[in-house]
């Protein structure tokens, strides 16, 4: 069993920038897809970003130019580089781990506050 671990979320000013790191525990494949979600107080949980291997990345339309996911194989870990904040990126973000091959998995963490307030 996969288990994850966010930390680096805190409070920024506009236009500042936050390093978010997810410390997974386990067997992780280079090849599983590892992912940023984040869930805005009375919002719906959303896709930010997803990395399915070093160079295949997907992000959402708002954070597109500004948010940069990446991975660290050897050290398990999935970041997100966020530049330019903005107070509607306030939100409880969360990390995801998933495989689709067998043994497969689907694990989240625990979520970080992440709060954009000047």
């Amino acid at each position: 069993q996969v288990q994850l671990e966010e930390s680096g979320g805190g409070l920024v000013q506009p236009g500042g920038s936050l390093r978010l790191s997810c410390a997974a525990s386990g067997s992780i494949s280079s090849t599983d897809h590892l992912s940023w979600y984040r869930q805005a107080p009375g919002g719906q949980r959303e896709l930010v970003a997803v990395i399915k291997s070093v160079g295949s990345t997907n992000y959402a339309d708002p954070v597109k130019g500004r948010f940069t996911i990446s991975r660290d194989n050897a050290k398990n870990t999935v970041y997100l580089q966020m530049n330019s904040l903005k107070p509607e990126d306030t939100a409880v973000y969360y990390c995801r781990a998933l495989r689709y091959t067998i043994p497969a998995y689907d694990s989240w963490g625990q979520g970080t506050q992440v709060t954009v307030s000047s």
